[in-house]
C-alpha cells in the first residue's frame, strides 16, 4: 500500500485516505469511480439516485448499468440468493431503481446475475457510509467522469481491518455521573471508519483481575429519549449502576446505531415495524442481515486500557464470541435486563428467538412496571 508523505497524510495509506474521501462522496450523493484489475465502474447509492442523475448518466453514454442488491433484499423481492446479485438497468430509470431498492411490495422484474468483485466492493462502500445497501453501478466513458474520486476495490474491502489497527486514544477526562461520581470517559478514534468510540471507566477496576465490561451499541432513541420500543436505555444505566455499586468496570459506548445500519436506516426499519414487521424482517426488507456489527475493535479498546480478562454484561452471544475470538479471557457472562413494555415485548422475543439472545421472560416480568 502506498504511503502518503506530503506532510498532510504522513503515515496514512493512500488507499485508506481514498476510501475515507469516498465515504464522504457517497453520503453526499455523488458518484465514485471504483477500480479492480483494470476494470472501472461508477458507483452511486440508490437512495440518492434521481431522475436528474439518470439523465446525466444517459447523456454521458453510461453502459452495463445494473442495480446491485444484497441477498436479504433479493429474497424480499422473490429472488432468493445466497449472496448479493445484480439486476440489469437497460434504461436508467430512477423510479424503477427506487422500487427495487426500497418498496416492500416490489418483486424482481428481470433476471438476477451474480455479483462480481466490483459489485461486492460497491455494497461494502455503501455499508461503510451507513446508507441504504443498494448500488447503481455502470460503466461511463473516462472523460465524462474525469473529476470524480477513484478508489480501489481492494482498499475498500480492507478498510475495516485497517481501522482496527489505527485505533488510538485521542482524549480522556473525568465525568462524574449520577450514581457513579468516579467515572472517566476515554475517547478512541478509529475502529468504525471516521467515527469516535468511547470507553466509560466506572470507579477503579482492578485491571489485574477480570473486569466487569459491557459492549453497548449506541441507541439514540432508547439511550437519550427513553423510547419504549427497546430496552437499550435501561441496559445502559443498569450496567453503569452495577459497576458503580461493585468493583468498578468499563462500558464501551460504540457508534453502531441500528445494529450497525445507521440512524437513517434504523428509522426506515422503524417505519416498517409500524406496519407489522418484526425488527429483523424490517432490516431484511431493506437489505440487511441479522446484524452488521463487528466487535474486534471493541476488544482492541479494552486491550489498550490494560484489560486482559472480563466479566461481560450482555445477553448477546455474538459479543461473547467476539471477545473470546479476539483473545480476551471471558471468565463469565451476566444478563442485563430492561423493563418490558407493550411496545418492546415483540422486539425482545425476536432477539431471543431469531438471534439467540439470552432473554428470560420470567425475569423480565419481575421488572415490569406495576
Amino acid at each position: 500500500m502506498t504511503t502518503v508523505v506530503d506532510g498532510l497524510g504522513l503515515g496514512h495509506g493512500a488507499g485508506e485516505m481514498a476510501v475515507e474521501r469516498a465515504l464522504a462522496e457517497v453520503r453526499a450523493g455523488r458518484g465514485v469511480r471504483l477500480v479492480a484489475n483494470g476494470a472501472v465502474v461508477l458507483v452511486i447509492g440508490a437512495e440518492t439516485f434521481d431522475a436528474r442523475t439518470a439523465a446525466a448518466l444517459a447523456a454521458a453514454g453510461a453502459s452495463e448499468a445494473r442495480l446491485v442488491l444484497p441477498a436479504p433484499r433479493l429474497l424480499k423481492l422473490g429472488a432468493p440468493r445466497a449472496q448479493a446479485g445484480s439486476v440489469s438497468l437497460p434504461t436508467l430509470n430512477a423510479e424503477r431503481v427506487a422500487t427495487l431498492a426500497l418498496r416492500v411490495e416490489a418483486r424482481v422484474d428481470a433476471p438476477v446475475a451474480p455479483a462480481n468483485a466490483l459489485d461486492h466492493a460497491a455494497l461494502e462502500l455503501l455499508g461503510l457510509a451507513l446508507v441504504l445497501p443498494a448500488a447503481v453501478v455502470c460503466v461511463v466513458p473516462g472523460e465524462a467522469v474525469a473529476g470524480l474520486l477513484t478508489v480501489d476495490a481492494a482498499d475498500v474491502m480492507a478498510y475495516r481491518a485497517s481501522q482496527v489497527a489505527r485505533l488510538a486514544i485521542v482524549g480522556r477526562a473525568p465525568v462524574p455521573l449520577e450514581g457513579a461520581p468516579e467515572t472517566e470517559f476515554v475517547v478512541f478514534r478509529g475502529g468504525e471508519g471516521l467515527r469516535d468510540q468511547v470507553a466509560i471507566v466506572v470507579g477503579r477496576p482492578d485491571l489485574s483481575a477480570p473486569v466487569a465490561v459491557r459492549l453497548h451499541s449506541a441507541c439514540l432513541t432508547g439511550d437519550l429519549f427513553g423510547s419504549l420500543k427497546c430496552d437499550c436505555g435501561d441496559q445502559l444505566r443498569d450496567s453503569v449502576r452495577r459497576m458503580a455499586e461493585g468493583e468498578g468496570g468499563i462500558l464501551l459506548y460504540l457508534d453502531q446505531e441500528g445494529r450497525g445500519n445507521g440512524i437513517s436506516n434504523k428509522m426506515r426499519a422503524y417505519a416498517l415495524q409500524a406496519q407489522g414487521y418484526d425488527t429483523y424482517d424490517a432490516d431484511a426488507a431493506l437489505g440487511f442481515d441479522l446484524d452488521q456489527r463487528r466487535f474486534d475493535f471493541a476488544a482492541e479498546m479494552l486491550r489498550q486500557l490494560g484489560v486482559k480478562a472480563v466479566r461481560v454484561f450482555t445477553n448477546n452471544p455474538q459479543k461473547i464470541a467476539a471477545l473470546k475470538a479476539a483473545g480476551l479471557d471471558v471468565v463469565s457472562d451476566q444478563r442485563v435486563l430492561g423493563r418490558p413494555t407493550a411496545e418492546n415485548v415483540r422486539y425482545l422475543a425476536s432477539k431471543r428467538d431469531r438471534a439467540g439472545h439470552y432473554i428470560d421472560f420470567d425475569a423480565l416480568a419481575a421488572r415490569a412496571p406495576d
